[in-house]
């Protein structure tokens, strides 16, 4: 097992009620893997999920990035501004 600490951000912080949380992982597991476990735990990031970047240790991964032991995972939702 790993362990990765998940943060979360804006309109997903909202979802989720915390700024961060820790999840224990099996070994191998991707990035993506985070997001179908946060689907499961919330029913309103299924409307989510699909528009979401992640970021690993401060850069954008795609989601099939093998996670690692102690890695910070960064969930962010679109972002608009003018």
């Amino acid at each position: 097992m790993i362990e990765v600490t998940v943060k979360f951000f804006a309109s997903v912080r909202d979802i989720v009620g915390k700024d961060e949380y820790k999840y224990s992982l099996p070994e191998g597991a991707s990035a993506s893997d985070v997001l179908v476990r946060l689907s499961d735990e919330y029913s309103l990031f299924q409307d989510w999920k699909n528009h979401l970047r992640i970021a690993v240790n401060y850069e954008y991964v795609p989601p099939t990035h093998v996670l690692k032991n102690n890695d910070e995972v960064a969930i962010i939702p679109p972002v608009s501004g003018g």
